[in-house]
């Protein structure tokens, strides 16, 4: 098996720290497992790490792909996978970090082999979605599969779409084959850190941080990607953090753009809900090895990680 250090818990817990401190320990690389790092150009509202510590480290799968573009879970396994067997075949663990649940998840467990969707399957759902708001189609989803709706946003249409394809496919629900077994549930021996903050902190942290990616420029971000000719409905802009602003921006084009306080505090609120649904997610998980960040101990995190690896 091919040992791997995983680091994950909410947004804004401290993950990156505590992986770019691990990996200069191990003499290792980072492996993102965040789903919006992965686009160019959105660097202060993906609070995205700076580019010195992405020299002193080297950070993998963080600005690969344009904000026009998806990525899905089986695109960061594709890309994922064949990273950490080139540090293996170096003799380096490999540290995998972030917040998507589902990429580390399916990396570990393994994706499940969901058969091909009808194309008049595909059809009907798309005709579901021009006669039906998108948020009577998450109620759908709630009740035909209730376990992925928890893990989902109510505006997530590309996760909508999918479950109600798989449902109306197969009469299952889309959760159902996360749990069916797959070849590479046992290719990894993983080492799983969880970083379990207080959720007040967490909320304050949050709050935190999105008044400072304000004074950091988010707002010439956000205008910047619009200039590039980017839609508002890119897969990568339609984030918290940026869909948030984008109508008010566009709209004071031609002005100067004060942002009004109620929109950064409506950031901040979306970014909660999104660390509350992450911190419900991580509740169902059993993890090799979980601390608060801020008790963490850097040499007993090491001596643990020696221990499970036996080096």
């Amino acid at each position: 098996m091919i040992p791997i250090i995983t680091i994950q818990g909410p947004t804004a817990s401290g993950k990156s720290d505590l992986a770019v401190k691990l990996c200069k320990l191990f003499d290792t690389e980072l492996i993102s497992a965040d789903s919006r790092q992965v686009y160019k150009y959105m660097d202060i509202g993906t609070a995205k790490p700076d580019k010195q510590i992405q020299a002193e480290v080297k950070h993998h799968l963080v600005d690969i792909i344009e904000p026009s573009e998806r990525y899905s879970t089986g695109n960061f396994l594709k890309d994922a996978e064949p990273i950490i067997d080139k540090l293996n075949y170096k003799n380096k663990i490999p540290i995998v970090c972030g917040g998507s649940m589902l990429y580390i998840k399916n990396l570990i467990s393994g994706i499940s082999k969901i058969p091909d969707i009808p194309a008049e399957v595909t059809e009907y759902v798309k005709q579901l979605f021009k006669e039906k708001s998108l948020s009577e189609l998450y109620k759908e989803v709630q009740e035909y599969d209730s376990f992925f709706a928890e893990r989902i946003t109510s505006t997530d249409k590309q996760r909508i779409s999918r479950a109600l394809e798989v449902w109306y496919a197969f009469k299952r629900p889309l959760s159902d084959f996360w749990i069916e077994e797959d070849a590479n549930k046992h290719k990894y021996k993983a080492f799983e850190i969880y970083l379990s903050p207080d959720r007040q902190i967490l909320y304050k942290k949050i709050n935190q941080r999105m008044e400072c990616m304000i004074k950091q420029g988010l707002m010439n971000e956000i205008h910047t990607l619009l200039d590039m000719g980017f839609s508002p409905e890119s897969p990568g802009l339609n984030s918290v953090g940026y869909k948030e602003f984008i109508p008010y921006i566009i709209n004071k084009r031609n002005d100067d753009v004060i942002i009004p306080q109620e929109l950064i505090e409506l950031a901040a609120q979306h970014t909660r809900n999104y660390a509350k649904r992450q911190l419900t997610w991580y509740k169902k998980v059993k993890f090799e090895f979980a601390i608060s960040p801020e008790q963490i101990n850097l040499s007993y995190i090491e001596k643990n990680i020696k221990s499970f690896f036996d080096i």
